[in-house]
């Protein structure tokens, strides 16, 4: 494929030395100080503050990060856990726990706790990513500077990665794509399809550890770009196969050896679940969202984006009028480049996916979207569909780095002119999609009951620490107490994706089995009204808790609505006892009376 990637062969020349370095450093510290300046709001109180709109997913990610403590420090298994959802536990490798993130960041989660580490995660992630592109763009696609830190910056900072930042580390880390990308086509070339397959494994296993549907994403993007460069060229095939099928064969091989194991564990080991939950496989971009600015931006209208993303969350796409048109006339300005050709394809192709299987614009369903017969193939059943506009970044920041360096080029008497044309386009571009400070919200801190450790007094090894309301998806504070004490105890419950009905195999839901005394007291947490319980609803509620090995329940004082749960819950648990900032029930003497299944 090496007609197909003659733009990126432009860029080797002779080998960069320290000013060049000391231009690379610039742009790094740049980046970072546009990545601290998006996270600025988090960093000044990391423990006590959380993205506004929603905080379930931060919680979620804390909990993962504290895991990755247990494996080192503990030599726990990593790829299950029953620390949360016990006992039925929650399967980790079909959970995204970022263990490739997780584990190296154990020095800063021991020493500053799983809070700090999760801000440091997010802004690292995104100027990483924009600094991985800008490298290898620098290095092997573009011959002039200012047209890879184009390129980096709308991929590390578009608003697709803006919308994840609050809540999504893993997808956001995507520092490892660009060299994926770069050693995929080096297989092409046929130099070394061995060593370079090698190094593609370590690649991909290093990535399967941070975000699988990132990974999957990448093969579809590759395979997509090489084969519409073959669709032109094909004369291509037949230098290229051979070299390609032997590298990607070492690179399966290697990779599957390594990721052996943990993939079992993931479809067929303990709590694996068959396909996502049918809430967020509909999720789908509206075409309408492909011209607004994301809700992240100096451009951006929350109330406006309400409308055309799922939530968000999940602003997938959001470029702007300004940029799609642009992007729009990069194409057919090179449009006689192969690699221009195989770009706009494929960002068109990844955004026609993201539509998921209802095509809308401005939320009116228009007709059924290609993804109605490709959700329910293996591995793409386990998709969010919205995600795939995070390609049609990816190719149009390309896009963009390529138009800057051919402009850049033009012979003409005047480049003054070129680069003033160039500036002015790039600031109408991306002017409305320039990053803002993430808004975020405070949160209840973690109560003095659980940090002082007076928990400790009650709780054994092999028993639960119940905290009211029951961990859910919507209700992650127990979560990040139990983090924040490493998981020194068990919940139940909690925000996480397992079997439906609990059996291995199932299809996904969010959460583990459905709850009596849980739903009970989420309904008393929204609504503010206690409930009256008759003595059927006692007795489940006691085998509920019994099943759990509960030790102790416990409610925060300045839990919202903490008189009606603290009533409700004393219907099932005798008075409950003021300890430090929380109500607690100590219920040993009633779950040790047997358990239940």
């Amino acid at each position: 494929m090496a007609a197909g990637t003659d733009a990126a062969s432009a860029g080797t020349g002779p080998r960069r030395r320290w000013p060049h370095r000391r231009r690379d450093l610039a742009v790094y510290g740049a980046f970072l100080l546009v990545a601290v300046w998006v996270t600025s709001q988090l960093w000044m109180d990391p423990a006590g503050r959380v993205a506004s709109l929603y905080s379930s997913d931060p919680a979620q990610v804390q909990f993962f990060l504290a895991h990755s403590v247990r494996v080192v420090l503990h030599g726990e298994f990593p790829f299950y856990t029953d620390q949360f959802n016990h006992p039925d536990g929650v399967n980790l490798m079909a959970n995204t726990a970022i263990l490739g993130l997780g584990i190296p960041m154990v020095p800063v989660t021991l020493l500053f706790g799983p809070a700090v580490t999760f801000v440091l995660l997010v802004t690292v992630a995104l100027a990483g990513t924009a600094s991985a592109w800008y490298f290898v763009l620098s290095r092997h696609v573009v011959r002039h500077p200012a047209a890879a830190v184009v390129g980096g910056w709308l991929c590390g900072f578009s608003p697709a990665m803006l919308s994840h930042a609050s809540w999504h580390p893993n997808i956001i880390s995507q520092f490892l794509l660009p060299f994926i990308v770069w050693r995929v086509l080096l297989l092409t070339r046929g130099r070394r399809p061995v060593r370079d397959g090698v190094v593609l494994a370590l690649l991909v296993t290093y990535q399967a550890f941070i975000n699988e549907e990132i990974l999957l994403f990448t093969a579809l993007a590759c395979g997509a770009f090489l084969l519409a460069v073959l669709a032109q060229r094909r004369h291509l095939w037949s230098a290229t196969w051979r070299p390609l099928g032997t590298g990607l064969a070492v690179c399966a091989l290697v990779a599957g050896t390594l990721l052996a194991y943990p993939l079992y564990i993931q479809f067929a080991g303990p709590m694996a679940y068959h396909g996502l939950s049918a809430t967020v496989q509909g999720y789908g971009n509206d075409i309408a969202a492909f011209f607004a600015p994301g809700s992240p931006t100096i451009g951006g209208d929350q109330g406006a984006n309400l409308d055309l993303a799922p939530n968000y969350s999940e602003e997938n796409a959001f470029f702007g009028w300004s940029l799609v048109l642009i992007a729009v006339g990069i194409v057919v300005w090179l449009r006689r480049e192969v690699v221009v050709r195989a770009l706009a394809f494929t960002a068109l192709f990844f955004a026609v996916l993201s539509l998921g299987e209802r095509v809308s614009w401005w939320d009116r369903e228009l007709v059924t979207g290609p993804w109605e017969w490709l959700v329910r193939l293996p591995l793409l059943d386990a998709v969010v569909p919205t995600r795939f506009g995070l390609i049609t970044t990816v190719a149009i920041g390309l896009l963009l780095a390529l138009a800057v360096d051919r402009a850049l080029a033009l012979p003409v008497a005047d480049p003054r002119t070129v680069r003033t044309v160039v500036v002015a386009a790039l600031v109408v571009a991306l002017l409305p999609i320039v990053p803002m400070p993430l808004q975020v919200v405070s949160r209840p801190a973690v109560p003095d009951f659980v940090t002082s450790g007076q928990w400790r007094r009650y709780v054994a090894a092999d028993q639960t620490l119940v905290p009211v309301p029951v961990p859910s998806m919507g209700a992650t504070h127990g979560m990040r107490w139990a983090a924040s004490q490493n998981l020194d105890f068990k919940i139940p419950g909690g925000y996480f994706l397992a079997p439906r009905s609990g059996n291995t195999g199932d299809a996904g839901r969010f959460g583990g089995r459905p709850s009596g005394i849980g739903d009970l007291l989420a309904e008393v947490a929204a609504t503010g009204r206690a409930e009256n319980l008759d003595d059927r609803r006692r007795r489940r509620a006691l085998d509920e808790l019994r099943h759990w090995r509960a030790a102790i329940l416990v409610l925060p004082v300045d839990q919202q609505h903490a008189g009606p749960l603290r009533r409700t819950v004393e219907q099932i648990a005798g008075p409950a006892r003021r300890e430090q900032d929380v109500w607690m029930w100590d219920v040993r003497s009633l779950t040790d009376q047997g358990t239940t299944s």
